[in-house]
């Protein structure tokens, strides 16, 4: 039977218990949640709304929370499961949980009689196609900071608990960004570079890139370290324009610094740049992410991605790409 709802006893000591778990959980919970909601955008090519999947997975765990129910979250395997059997709105995720419940209710006490063994070899499968141990493998690709935040977490999630690895990981990341912020900041103040930014600002009749773009080829400039708080903004590039263009060049001379993060965001743009049949040009990549880029082999693909060393040779290929029939 379905428990009744009540609201639990609450208490300042039972709170300073609970809380940091609960910190825990609800950061875990959200992020699943979102990466499902990424990985569906990838499979359907449209776009979330991320507060309304947030604000609607709190509510949900605070009714399951009466009921004395687990904390529930978005997940990829399921989400992958709706969209490959055609599913194409919310509908599919509200049957599911109704037949999850009808299931609970009839088909409960028939588990009983269900060897352990094999639910255990069940288990084993379910959980190694979860584990997205490619992924995995392509992240010990990138640069040694990331890699090492990930094995660290890895290996305190397995041998001590899930809150103590949130937290150290946390930390860890936050560490190693003002690291790498505090070199881009060392590097930035060589002559080299800053004679080139004073050439940036001389005088310039094309200084406007639109000008100089020929018809069909499109250009956007990212100017900041490509990190995780900034690449999700690469997800809304392609829908400002009213119409695909043939040629997308993405300027990165003003990138200084990119992370595994950013690297996953170009690869998610680059997909998307070749469902629309649209050919990717990086133009003015500079030393750590060209060195990043190479390490996780993002690398020029003919037809679909090219590199160019700056803005004039990224808009000779373009024109070439747009007139080629």
């Amino acid at each position: 039977l379905i428990p009744v709802p009540g609201l639990p006893a609450v208490s300042l000591v039972r709170l300073q218990e609970l809380l940091p778990d609960a910190f825990t959980i609800a950061f875990l919970a959200g992020v699943e949640s979102l990466l499902s909601a990424v990985v569906a955008d990838g499979m359907t090519g449209r776009r979330h709304r991320s507060n309304m999947e947030l604000v609607a997975q709190g509510v949900a765990n605070t009714v399951s929370g009466l009921f004395g129910g687990l904390p529930a979250t978005g997940a990829i395997a399921r989400t992958a499961t709706s969209e490959r059997a055609g599913a194409v709105s919310p509908v599919a995720g509200m049957l599911h949980a109704v037949l999850l419940l009808i299931f609970l209710l009839v088909a409960a006490p028939l588990v009983g009689y269900v060897p352990l063994a094999s639910l255990a070899a069940l288990l084993t499968v379910v959980a190694y196609n979860m584990s997205e141990h490619e992924r995995f493998r392509h992240l010990l690709s990138a640069p040694r900071g990331d890699w090492l935040v990930l094995l660290v977490t890895f290996g305190l999630t397995v041998f001590t608990n899930l809150t103590l690895a949130i937290e150290v990981g946390v930390v860890l990341a936050a560490l190693l960004f003002m690291d790498r912020m505090a070199r881009v900041v060392e590097i930035g103040s060589g002559t080299r570079l800053m004679d080139e930014a004073a050439d940036d600002l001389a005088p310039d009749p094309d200084r406007d890139q639109r000008l100089r773009l020929p018809p069909g080829v499109e250009a956007f400039q990212i100017n900041g370290p490509l990190f995780f708080g900034v690449a999700s903004r690469l997800d809304d590039v392609l829908d400002q324009f009213a119409r695909a263009p043939r040629v997308f060049i993405l300027r990165t001379r003003l990138v200084p610094m990119i992370d595994a993060s950013g690297v996953h965001a170009l690869n998610g743009l680059a997909e998307r740049c070749e469902r629309r049949g649209i050919h990717l040009i990086l133009s003015g990549l500079q030393a750590q992410p060209r060195r990043v880029l190479e390490g996780m082999k993002f690398r020029p693909v003919p037809g679909r991605i090219s590199f160019a060393d700056d803005f004039s040779g990224a808009l000779a290929l373009a024109r070439t790409l747009a007139l080629d029939p």
